[in-house]
């Protein structure tokens, strides 16, 4: 980290008075005992003129640590635009220094429903249902008044998204270089890191988490490449799956099947026809993950030809013909991954974006096909030549 954008340590409260403005909310907590933010059996809090409910949910206690907004401000320089790291259409992420220990600290949106949806859910589920070296830990959370802000373990590589589709010519004025190309073994293990995070929502969580809100800008690395999954303000709780596959439908709210949320273009088509949502649309989601790693190709790119701006469309007629696949691999990896390899993962994503829900395959299943491409100490197979 350069030494300019490093988190200053804390600011007096004189300062904190002076330049943050809203460092001194009023002391009404949300929901809160102790240190520790509780809610009802049926996970019903209320924020203003808005409530919230999480059906099912047998918690009590969030074991996350309650900040006040005075420390988080504190932490990133009174939230200053050096310490920017992201932004979103729930708010703004911006880097941190708690003690000695670097943070993310997402600062949600003050003025909408949804903001505050999405802090309810990722405070009650993320620290009190999942944890998983595949999942970004919540270390904490602040509700001083109407500030809503989450604090995560810092991922110093960003996301996934960054890594892809950065242009590789840096542009004027650019004081350092785009990231490397990511090499086929390393897109193949963030694919099965990936993979094992949702096998673990959908299949080990109880109840059940739909992510639906799985993509590459979702996908955080840490120091080693390894990746994590983040945001889950979107996510619903799902009926268990049973032996013989069925369930994992999200529990059905008052009003019917739920609103259509998510990212175009990494939607499952039946949740945008219907608003049906089951463990089988994250499946789908990470099929057109897995297909950007393979192809290093945005899902929507507006600025390829229009036989070539849906990337799944574009790709699907390829995944039958083995004397066309080469053509899906990213061009920037050179003489680039064996054709075995290529099948193997080609086949991994066309089974995940069938149009039929029902015949995807579960995540256990994806993270079994993916093991043997994303195992380093395997030799390579011979490469692909031109036919």
């Amino acid at each position: 980290m350069d030494e300019e954008r490093k988190p200053r340590p804390g600011r007096s409260a004189t300062f904190r008075k002076k330049h943050c403005p809203d460092a001194a909310p009023s002391r009404k907590r949300f929901i809160r005992s102790g240190t520790s933010l509780t809610a009802s059996s049926s996970a019903r809090a209320s924020f203003g003129r808005h409530s919230v409910d999480v059906p099912n949910y047998n918690h009590s206690i969030v074991s996350a640590r309650s900040f006040t907004f005075p420390e988080l401000a504190a932490a990133t320089d009174c939230f200053s635009h050096a310490n920017l790291i992201g932004e979103g259409g729930f708010g703004r992420v911006y880097r941190g220094l708690i003690g000695s220990s670097a943070v993310a600290v997402k600062q949600l949106d003050r003025t909408g429903f949804q903001g505050d949806h999405e802090f309810l859910v990722e405070v009650l589920v993320l620290s009190s249902l999942l944890t998983h070296p595949n999942l970004v830990g919540l270390l904490g959370y602040c509700a001083d008044g109407n500030q809503r802000l989450l604090v995560y373990q810092l991922m110093p590589l960003g996301s996934l998204e960054n890594h892809l589709f950065l242009p590789r010519v840096p542009a004027d004025g650019e004081e350092k270089p785009p990231p490397p190309v990511l090499p086929w073994r390393t897109r193949m293990r963030i694919a099965h890191d990936a993979a094992q995070g949702l096998e673990f929502l959908h299949e080990t969580a109880n109840p059940p988490v739909i992510y639906r809100d799985l993509k590459s800008s979702n996908i955080l690395l840490d120091e080693g490449y390894n990746a994590k999954l983040s945001d889950f303000g979107l996510a619903k709780l799902a009926t268990p799956i049973t032996r013989n596959g069925k369930g994992g439908e999200a529990e059905e709210e008052k009003d019917g099947p739920s609103r259509v949320m998510g990212t175009y273009g990494y939607c499952a088509p039946e949740y945008v026809r219907t608003g049906h949502l089951t463990v089988k649309s994250d499946v789908y989601s990470f099929g057109v993950v897995l297909l950007e790693l393979i192809t290093g190709r945005r899902v929507i790119d507006d600025s390829r030809p229009s036989g070539e701006q849906n990337l799944v469309a574009w790709a699907a007629p390829m995944f039958s013909e083995q004397r066309r696949m080469h053509e899906l691999v990213d061009p920037l990896l050179g003489e680039g991954p064996s054709g075995r390899e290529v099948k193997q993962a080609v086949a991994v994503a066309a089974m995940c974006l069938q149009e039929e829900d029902t015949v995807r395959p579960i995540m256990s299943d994806v993270v079994m096909a993916l093991s043997f491409a994303a195992d380093d100490d395997l030799p390579s197979a011979p490469r692909y030549t031109s036919l």
